[in-house]
């Protein structure tokens, strides 16, 4: 039989004093080394704001990251390759549109590179505006409206 993902995967939400040791190095090899985005725009200086979430394997070892800023915003999305297109980004992202749904945000955001728009497609984000250049790599902004946020709240 095989292993489902949950069997092997466990998703947790930190802030970025107890994240930054995990998801530091995942997005250095992800951002910096495979995709050559420079460090400086990688490490941002905006991560104490967010809510960050974290995939381990059933070792322990951090296998992906991502983050939701205060505006609603989820970005820094970095699954590491011997994990990816095994549903590892798909769990992140349900983890942070349900802490973007407790945080009250009736509407989420993010800047797709153009590689992943049918990535998020497929989770209910719709483009809006046009292509643009983010460190170098072609990107699409894409929202999704949450349903089950609080009237009168977003984000």
């Amino acid at each position: 039989m095989p292993l489902r993902l949950s069997d092997v995967l466990r998703i947790e939400c930190h802030d970025w004093q107890q994240a930054e040791h995990w998801a530091v190095p995942i997005r250095i090899e992800v951002f910096v080394n495979e995709q050559g985005v420079p460090a400086h725009l990688e490490i941002d200086g905006t991560d104490t704001d967010c809510t960050h979430v974290l995939a381990f394997d059933r070792d322990g070892q951090a296998i992906a990251t991502a983050r939701l800023m205060p505006d609603g915003r989820i970005g820094r999305m970095a699954v590491r390759q011997a994990w990816r297109g095994q549903g590892v980004g798909s769990a992140l992202l349900h983890a942070l549109l349900e802490q973007a749904t407790h945080q009250g945000m009736a509407r989420v955001y993010l800047h797709s590179q153009r590689q992943a728009c049918v990535f998020y497609a497929r989770h209910g984000f719709v483009a809006e505006g046009d292509e643009y250049l983010e460190a170098g790599i072609p990107h699409q902004t894409m929202v999704l409206e949450l349903p089950d946020a609080p009237v009168g709240r977003g984000g």
